[in-house]
């Protein structure tokens, strides 16, 4: 391709490209990627808090509500070990094995959100 023949197409090319560029007002050329969704924005309880922070807080108490009953679990599960010996493994041990865990899973769940 000639010189000539460059040099207008890529003039064509840039003034259309600026043409179209002029035709939107600057504050539609680039909307927001991710608007905001009305059911997104903070809502007042009728006490006249937020929403978002109540619930943060009632996760936070039962968090520590789990964390507490999870440490209370592991206390009898290794008094249970503790008492049965070597070679015995009760089945209330399991039990309790499960339970920690759903407890974790739970905080952890909370805790993501």
């Amino acid at each position: 391709m000639s010189r000539t023949r460059r040099n207008a197409l890529l003039t064509l090319l840039l003034s259309s490209a600026l043409s179209a560029q002029e035709q939107f007002p600057p504050d539609q050329r680039h909307p927001d990627p991710f608007p905001k969704r009305p059911d997104e924005e903070d809502r007042k309880l009728p006490n006249g808090k937020s929403q978002k922070d109540a619930i943060a807080k009632e996760n936070y108490e039962q968090s520590l509500k789990d964390a507490n009953n999870m440490i209370q679990a592991a206390t009898s599960l290794r008094d249970e070990l503790q008492k049965a010996g070597n070679y015995v493994v009760p089945i209330t041990a399991v039990k309790k094995t499960e339970e920690i865990e759903k407890l974790a899973r739970r905080i952890r769940s909370r805790l993501k959100a």
